[in-house]
């Protein structure tokens, strides 16, 4: 299994072999890009702006219903844009089902640059907006949050039905990361036999110590800045659909955590933001994982915690390949060319490229027909 951080290895992590961990032909060691982003806070800022190539076709978009009317709410969709490889090809190609992060959407720049990526190597690409997110408030009356997995899995199965897709692999940013973990970790031993792979970059797994970590005075920017886009998100949403939501509810927010109490519990489902901390972390089915599934995570990440525990239960799941890099900052990870010579076209996103050849190189040749694209270097 590839490490950066072999110190941190579980002795029964470092013994597991099973067939695509051995395979590890896809995996180069990170390397900032420079000396000045060994700075978390550099890299995260950073990687929100350093150029990137954004060549896809244009995409077709599915709004799918991801829940159903009950009497109070109507039916909730979320609106996913798809780039379908040929038809006659397209079942077969492994489908690369793209989550963005908190207050992101389809369009922001790590999912696009990581769609661009997979379409140049063959693959369908599904962007998905969370509730709400993409200028899709209008397609649900309900509210986005770290715990609604199944909406993942409602995209998956959609795709899937509705193309008889052989191969799919879910990836995930930051809260996005978190629920994919969370998806692939409930289907446990029911996981479908078309869902091959997932990826988890900088997942916030444990929501209660991330929340706490953004409330820290060096992170205040980051939270101010999250928590402008939730109270504008929120009230306009409470103008649309007045009935449902009290704008007076965000009037003396001042926190992650107390949006998380006065107005995700609230609304969604839990007593308070600890009960949803402690429901909607995929820390909590870590151990359940049964799909190949890569985590990439930076211990520079200025607001993203890993407890303990949680690191225990990835390294000790045969099913998980865990990648610590000491930098890296927060869905950045930006790379010295060293070591990608054969790849001219390296862009620097160095988690984007690693997360690709790992999905290339998990899922199996027979269920592929596209056995030469897979085995060339995929540039970007």
């Amino acid at each position: 299994m590839p490490t950066e951080n072999s110190t941190q290895q579980s002795p029964q992590a470092a013994e597991a072999a099973t067939p695509y961990q051995a395979v590890e032909h896809w995996f180069q060691r990170y390397r900032p890009r420079s000396r000045i982003f060994e700075n978390g806070h550099l890299q995260t800022l950073a990687g929100n702006f350093w150029p990137r190539k954004h060549a896809l076709p244009e995409p077709e978009p599915v709004p799918i219903e991801v829940e159903a009317a009950n009497g109070i709410f109507p039916a909730s969709h979320v609106l996913c844009y798809c780039h379908w490889q040929p038809e006659e090809v397209r079942a077969k190609r492994l489908t690369v089902v793209l989550v963005h992060g908190l207050e992101g959407s389809s369009d922001s720049h790590y999912i696009r640059g990581n769609s661009a990526k997979a379409w140049r190597a063959g693959c369908n690409v599904v962007r998905m907006n969370m509730r709400n997110c993409g200028d899709t408030e209008l397609l649900c009356p309900t509210l986005y949050h770290c715990g609604l997995s199944g909406d993942v899995g409602k995209v998956v199965e959609h795709v899937v039905r509705e193309h008889g897709l052989q191969s799919v692999a879910v990836v995930g940013y930051s809260m996005g990361g978190n629920l994919v973990l969370k998806y692939v970790g409930e289907l446990g031993e029911n996981a479908p036999a078309y869902l091959k792979a997932a990826v988890a970059i900088s997942p916030a797994m444990d929501l209660a110590a991330c929340s706490d970590a953004l409330h820290a005075w060096q992170n205040r920017l980051y939270e101010s800045n999250f928590l402008k886009g939730l109270l504008r998100r929120y009230r306009y949403k409470a103008g649309l659909f007045p009935r449902i939501y009290d704008i007076e509810s965000a009037r003396q927010v001042r926190s992650i955590r107390e949006f998380d109490n006065n107005i995700v519990a609230r609304y969604c489902g839990f007593k308070d933001a600890e009960d949803y901390y402690a429901k909607a972390s995929s820390s909590v089915v870590a151990s359940d994982i049964r799909v190949p599934t890569l985590v990439i995570h930076a211990l520079d990440d200025p607001f993203i915690r890993m407890t303990a525990p949680t690191r225990d239960k990835l390294l000790a799941n045969p099913n998980v390949s865990l990648i610590e890099t000491d930098h890296g900052g927060h869905c950045a990870f930006l790379a010295s060319p060293d070591g990608h010579a054969s790849n001219k076209d390296f862009d620097g996103y160095w988690a984007e490229h690693t997360l690709l050849q790992f999905l290339l190189a998990t899922v199996p040749e027979k269920d592929t027909a596209m056995a030469d694209a897979l085995r060339g270097e995929v540039a970007d």
